[in-house]
């Protein structure tokens, strides 16, 4: 509330006019504290402590919105009264029974198996401008339940200015796969800060930080979502163009693309539906597909990894993972058209990419012999009386032979598909586009569809969540809704498109300014299960194979052209590392051999190759002089006789 420029009063929400209330409190909490102490007393990190500390918690908003709650200048005035120099970590306290304010972490209770559940916390060193973590925190559990949670800790080993972050990585171990109940403790953390002026003694404050977590059983196979989040490029490296190219006023697509931001009604719509959805923030190379019932790809701009492109293939028609994906527009015309002048950075900015990264897409739909097209879809349809908006999707250009792909006539509003609309007369018909398709593939299951701004909170028209649940009661769980599986949408031949007419990536961009792919190696961040930080994670199933579709054999190059591969059988991964019971040598040697590998074949193999090429050559050569050597001996022995011949 503030006073209104005529009369009366005014309520406003917003960053805007938050701070000004904040900067106020600080300077009345400033002017009552006596001025002899106030060097003592008063530093950035003290004055937030009083602030968050004498806050009164809102009953509505969680804690990403509403921080400590509402401040309170009395309280706040308290604290700093008696205040001693000390650190703190705010929030102090992680409760899996408080709801709403603890959302998202008491809407998905923990459980065995799952990726590390990431909670960040900050370090407030009132103590002085740097400090210091003294040692690795300490897990302390209130009772013997709590030695099945298994803590990781990242935090800033230097604080400074005044502050650090701190995080917990928290999984459940298997020995609690069928635990249910709750866990409670604190953890520990000792900070320490180089004497004040006049002091000789460093000074060493303890923050506690408060736990009580929900945990369960770990739910079934069928009923856990893999929500990648590593290929989404975050705002604001480049300029990622919006989803929904309707929106005139939001040029730039700066929500995160997140569960817990535009995507958190989708989030509890699916926890509501009784689905466990975990984030994956590395690449695919770094979860086991045998725990997973779909991987969940939402309209992603990033590039993939080769390594994750075979692993995918093989988790999908080997281990039975199903994969859902949801694109979005790509068109290198509209793109072009985009550009302007920010006058901020006084630079023109041009998309790196489109909605969504079409072309990476297709090469990693490609082994299943699917692809998306270039156009810009909009229109309204309707599947079994369920009616939704598709708003700047793009079309399906090839889907393989007995798949389910359903049609609707669209407009295309891409800078070829705009032309051809304006010509277009009353009496013409629009030409149905695929934009969903549903495919059973070896052992797992695909469904791809061309648009994500239906799951989007940020513009969406209508909801598709009715279509996210059927798509993964078949990704997951191989339930065929008989209106999404009618024999009238059974493809009774293949959609296909050459390679020259697929979008193709835009050659006047450096996309590795912007890409954790593109000239990077694979590597397991600290988001993913602990045994595999630092590593490339887990192996694809089935190496030295080419790509193909079920019911074709397999050619594997290293096992000659003749010979073909079962690729039919369920395999556990392996992790990608030396196996130390063979050496080098008999490893690279198999390649000739056709001997599968215990790890991938790397660039090393390469120069290896032609070093034995090398090698070999040279012992040849040897071997034809000792051979010229002993025909000249002999010829100087024996005259003109018959060796000289030879």
């Amino acid at each position: 509330m503030g006073s209104r420029i005529s009369t009366g009063c005014k309520s406003l929400s917003g960053t805007s006019v938050a701070s000004p209330v904040v900067a106020g409190m600080v300077c009345l909490l400033v002017s009552v504290i006596p001025e002899s102490s106030r060097k003592d007393t008063l530093n950035p990190a003290s004055m937030k402590q009083a602030l968050v500390e004498g806050a009164a918690k809102l009953s509505g908003p969680n804690m990403y919105e509403q921080g400590a709650g509402r401040v309170d200048l009395l309280e706040s005035y308290e604290i700093l009264k008696s205040y001693k120099p000390r650190a703190s970590i705010f929030p102090s306290t992680l409760d899996y029974t408080d709801c709403p304010y603890s959302w998202p972490f008491c809407r998905q209770p923990l459980y065995a198996g799952a990726m590390p559940v990431i909670f960040n916390a900050t370090i407030l060193n009132g103590m002085g401008v740097i400090g210091y973590v003294e040692s690795p925190p300490t897990w302390h559990p209130l009772d013997e339940v709590g030695n099945l949670l298994s803590i990781h800790f990242t935090y800033s080993e230097v604080i400074w200015p005044w502050t650090g972050y701190f995080a917990l990585h928290m999984q459940i171990k298997e020995e609690g796969a069928q635990f249910s109940g709750e866990i409670g403790g604190n953890v520990t953390l000792r900070v320490y800060s180089p004497p004040a002026q006049g002091e000789k003694d460093i000074r060493i404050s303890t923050c506690v930080l408060q736990l009580k977590l929900k945990v369960v059983p770990t739910p079934p196979r069928s009923k856990r979502v893999l929500w990648d989040q590593f290929h989404n490029i975050k705002y604001p490296p480049g300029y990622i163009p919006r989803d929904s190219l309707d929106v005139r006023n939001d040029i730039l697509d700066w929500h995160g693309d997140h569960l817990h931001t535009n995507f958190h009604i989708m989030f509890n719509m699916l926890r509501d539906a009784g689905y466990y959805v975990e984030t994956l923030g590395s690449p695919f190379t770094c979860f086991d597909a045998l725990r997973y019932g779909t991987l969940l790809l939402v309209d992603l701009e990033e590039e993939y990894f080769q390594e994750e492109i075979d692993k995918l293939r093989d988790d999908v028609l080997n281990s039975g993972l199903g994969l859902a994906v949801f694109s979005e527009w790509y068109n290198v015309d509209t793109m072009v058209k985009m550009r302007f002048f920010d006058d901020n950075t006084r630079s023109w900015w041009t998309p790196v990419t489109g909605g969504a990264n079409v072309p990476a897409l297709n090469d990693l739909l490609a082994p299943f012999g699917i692809a998306f097209g270039d156009k810009i879809l909009n229109g309204d349809f309707s599947i079994n009386g369920e009616h939704s908006r598709y708003a700047s999707g793009t079309d399906i250009v090839r889907f393989p032979q007995g798949g389910y792909v359903h049609k609707f006539p669209f407009l295309d509003s891409s800078e070829s598909g705009a032309t051809q609309n304006v010509l277009r007369t009353p009496e013409m018909t629009m030409a149905d586009s695929p934009i969903l398709g549903l495919l059973e593939m070896g052992e797992g299951r695909v469904a791809v569809y061309g648009d994500s701004n239906c799951l989007d909170s940020s513009h969406m028209v209508t909801n598709c969540y009715w279509l996210l649940r059927k798509i993964l009661d078949f990704t997951g769980g191989n339930i065929k809704d008989p209106v999404l599986f009618s024999n009238s949408v059974k493809q009774k031949s293949p959609l296909y498109v050459e390679d020259n007419q697929l979008p193709s990536r835009r050659t006047d961009v450096n996309f590795s300014t912007y890409s954790a792919v593109v000239g990077k190696e694979v590597i397991c961040g600290s988001d993913s299960v602990f045994e595999i930080w630092g590593t490339k994670g887990y192996s694809s199933q089935i190496r030295g194979t080419n790509r193909r579709l079920p019911g074709y054999s397999v050619v594997d190059l290293d096992r000659g052209l003749n010979s073909t591969v079962d690729t039919s059988n369920l395999k556990h991964p392996k992790l990608l590392g030396e196996n130390r019971s063979d050496s080098l040598g008999n490893r690279y040697f198999g390649l000739f051999y056709g001997d599968e590998l215990d790890m991938p074949v790397v660039v090393p193999s390469h120069w290896l190759v032609h070093a034995i090429i090398a090698v070999t050559g040279i012992l040849l050569v040897l071997s034809f002089w000792r051979i010229r050597q002993k025909r000249r001996r002999r010829r100087k022995g024996s005259g003109s006789g018959r060796f000289s011949n030879l």
